[in-house]
């Protein structure tokens, strides 16, 4: 048993981490792309982004199967071009792929608030001393959005490494989560309640260790910018 829940933790953080990596790439582009847009595209991107977060997480989740499923929507669409059907749900994946879709606004909001907070004197003054564009990345936005990255990390990676929904229905059970674990021993009666209790606690400290280390750098990158 204490192999299988060292599993369930190791593939928890692993899953966690690519999610969060892959929600990084994603948003951060597209968080500085809408700093660039008039007030009012940035309202409606902002409008479009947060639009999802309006429905409930169940039925969010509940559409992928719709799209994923091996008579889904994409595996409808591939077989009506001749194409084979593509095994798209009960993988990792999916797993992953629904842990993104699901926490990304999470990462852009961070990210986008930070970044229009940005003094465009710094950018112009940036220009004179002979920075390009890509320069003016690297040595000015980058670090003064510093702060906004890392509460995006921090905010999507402790749902990612406690959520058990997603896991279940596009995982379909075959790779067991640390959340999976945990609800499953809270619903096999009184029995397991110190099993599950002592998974949740472990599960408690190793988020806390993750928020503090994240606050470390943190505090230590705005130090070192000011």
């Amino acid at each position: 048993q204490i192999a299988k829940y060292k599993k369930a933790f190791g593939l928890s953080i692993l899953y966690s981490v690519i999610a969060t990596i892959i929600t990084l790439l994603i948003s951060y582009p597209m968080a500085y792309f809408m700093t660039k847009m008039k007030v009012s595209s940035q309202k409606m991107i902002m409008v479009i982004v947060m639009l999802p977060m309006w429905m409930n997480f169940l039925i969010r989740t509940y559409s992928w199967i719709t799209i994923l499923a091996n008579k889904g929507l994409i595996n409808t669409f591939l077989t009506s071009i001749g194409l084979h059907p593509v095994k798209l749900i009960n993988i990792p994946g999916a797993v992953i792929l629904g842990m993104v879709y699901d926490f990304i606004p999470y990462m852009i909001l961070p990210i986008y608030t930070v970044m229009s907070k940005i003094d465009n004197s710094l950018l112009e003054a940036a220009s004179d001393l002979g920075s390009n564009g890509f320069s003016r990345l690297r040595n000015v936005i980058i670090p003064l959005s510093f702060p906004g990255v890392i509460s995006g990390i921090t905010m999507v990676f402790v749902p990612c490494v406690s959520t058990f929904y997603i896991s279940q229905k596009l995982g379909g059970n075959k790779n067991l989560l640390i959340g999976d674990a945990i609800e499953y021993l809270f619903n096999s009666g009184p029995d397991f309640y110190n099993v599950a209790s002592a998974l949740s606690l472990v599960l408690m400290v190793m988020i806390l260790i993750c928020l503090f280390v994240m606050n470390y750098f943190t505090d230590r990158e705005e130090a070192t910018v000011l």
